[in-house]
């Protein structure tokens, strides 16, 4: 504790050590318009605690090195250099990612908190993904670019673990450009180490899904997975490829040879492909860098950096419901392999969570309701759970703790968005998924095998609702006391403090309790207000 107190206030713990402890530095540090430091708050008339002591002597003595011209100040500057005092918020990358099975509203976290940042990234997944955010009631939707895009500060980043449809990239940046009639090319650095998605993979994609018949996976038909195995098999093309022509068109050659032979019913026309290709060339090279040397470079300059996550944990490739998954890792791993940063680069990891659940695709869902009436319906129809990419309706059900705890130790979670509480409004009574049984057995964790899932009993815990409208809530304490309740017993199941609540649609709505509800602030000392212990206030 001490090592850390040190590191915080390294001039005010140097200065206490001599001039002494206790009071008696009061007398050194006076300002202008206070009286001296005192052991005692004058009002309240506690003891104050050596954190908040250290952190008043910190301020005063940041004047007393403007006075004497250590620091610039009004008298002048000194040509000693200036003693390092370190901020409380230590520089860091953020996270935001799907705890879930997708379709969170991890979109419109990111727009909210771009605006706090200088570089938005995305590291894995395609256009396969899809947020939709509204502002001023008007809808964009994205597939490819970071939400935080709409931030016209920010640099959007596309890594080298996304694998990028050329065609519907160009598609998505000419549609935003129109809509917003501004120019965003410029402030988009695509990876040269990203894998291109070709309209063959698509068809290839679709190809697989029909041949499954009964235990289609759900895809998207996208072209990812195909695009991934080309990557895998290393015989796929990256972005950078395009930058030698000859040597693109070569392999563009044979990877397509290679689908044809494979993959029956596969039909490409490579010489139309390629004139495509040398087309667009020059105006996808504009957008590319090395994102690994820019990524780096930006944190080593003290820039901040924010991660959307695309799709979610439990259609991770390793940690989903395989094989009903995606075909990347969406979980916090992917931030070091998709953006080639360290680990000790991370800083906030953002878990984002319906106050409900809901899945698109095959695959079991241990919560499930029907939606052709009753609460499925309600959450179906309320909540508008319809897919950004495919239009297909969403399964939904009730949250999932099991699920989320499992979620929470993948990631390691700092601080949970709880996004559309809003639509949980004009239930009667609300469940939660408590825990799943098997065989009359609790189980401790998330199951591999889907059969042992799919049979899982879940014990449900029941809660009051409420009818009141909280879409203008702005403050914790603004909502009904049956929705607090809910929110805070969520908070306690999971053992992770909740710091945003979605309450409506639009931007704006939504509650943000602040810093002391966000672990990295709090592993660093820089939170203030309120805070969580075991899950309560």
């Amino acid at each position: 504790m001490l090592r850390s107190v040190a590191s915080r206030h390294g001039p005010a713990v140097l200065t206490v050590g001599a001039l002494g402890v206790g009071c008696s530095l009061a007398s050194y540090l006076r300002d202008d318009n206070s009286s001296a430091v005192q052991c005692q708050d004058d009002d309240a008339k506690k003891p104050r605690s050596v954190l908040s002591y250290l952190e008043d002597i910190t301020k005063r003595l940041k004047k007393l090195e403007t006075s004497i011209g250590v620091i610039n100040g009004s008298h002048g500057a000194s040509s000693a250099a200036p003693i390092s005092i370190l901020p409380l918020r230590k520089p860091g990358i953020d996270i935001v990612l799907g705890g879930q099975w997708g379709d969170e509203g991890k979109g419109k976290l990111v727009d909210i908190l771009s605006s706090e940042y200088d570089v938005c990234a995305r590291v894995a997944g395609g256009s396969n993904a899809g947020h939709t955010i509204v502002v001023d009631g008007k809808k964009y939707k994205f597939h490819l670019l970071p939400s935080g895009i709409l931030n016209e500060k920010a640099t959007c980043v596309i890594g080298n673990g996304v694998v990028v449809h050329l065609p519907s990239f160009l598609t998505e940046i000419d549609a935003l450009e129109k809509q917003t009639s501004s120019s965003v090319s410029h402030r988009i650095k695509l990876s040269d180490r990203a894998h291109i998605v070709f309209d063959f993979h698509q068809q290839v994609d679709g190809l697989l899904e029909n041949k499954r018949g009964r235990n289609k996976i759900g895809t998207t038909k996208k072209g990812i997975g195909p695009a991934y195995a080309s990557k895998i098999q290393r015989n796929g093309l990256r972005v950078g490829d395009l930058a030698d022509w000859d040597h693109f068109e070569a392999r563009f050659r044979s990877l397509a040879d290679h689908h044809v032979r494979g993959f029956e019913g596969c039909e490409i026309d490579v010489e139309g492909e390629l004139e495509y290709y040398k087309g667009i060339r020059e105006r996808v090279m504009a957008m590319t860098v090395d994102t690994i040397e820019f990524t780096n470079d930006e944190f080593a300059k003290g820039k901040k950096i924010l991660v959307e996550g695309a799709n979610a944990t439990m259609l991770d490739i390793d940690f989903g419901t395989y094989p009903y998954v995606t075909s990347s890792n969406p979980s916090v791993g992917s931030v070091l392999t998709g953006l080639g940063v360290s680990p000790t680069k991370l800083k906030g990891i953002y878990g984002t969570v319906k106050a409900y659940c809901t899945r698109v695709g095959e695959g079991p869902f241990p919560t499930e309701l029907t939606t052709d009436n009753g609460v499925g319906w309600h959450l179906s129809t309320v909540g508008a759970e319809y897919g950004t990419t495919t239009g297909r309706p969403r399964r939904c059900g009730w949250l999932d703790i099991p699920q989320m705890k499992y979620s929470c130790v993948i990631n390691g979670f700092t601080a949970l968005n709880l996004t559309k509480l809003d639509v949980l409004t004009g239930l009667d009574k609300l469940l939660i998924g408590k825990a799943y049984k098997h065989d009359n057995k609790e189980l401790k964790s998330m199951p591999a095998c889907l059969k042992k899932l799919q049979d899982v009993q879940v014990e449900f815990e029941v809660m009051p609702g409420w009818t009141e409208d909280i879409s203008k809530a702005r403050t914790f304490e603004d909502l009904p006391e049956n929705a607090q309740k809910y929110v805070l017993r969520v908070q306690e199941l999971l053992g992770v403090p909740i710091r945003w609540i979605g309450v409506g649609p639009n931007r704006l709505d939504v509650i943000d309790r602040g810093e002391g509800w966000d672990l990295s602030c709090a592993a660093d000392g820089s939170a203030e207000g309120g805070g969580m212990k075991d899950g309560r206030e």
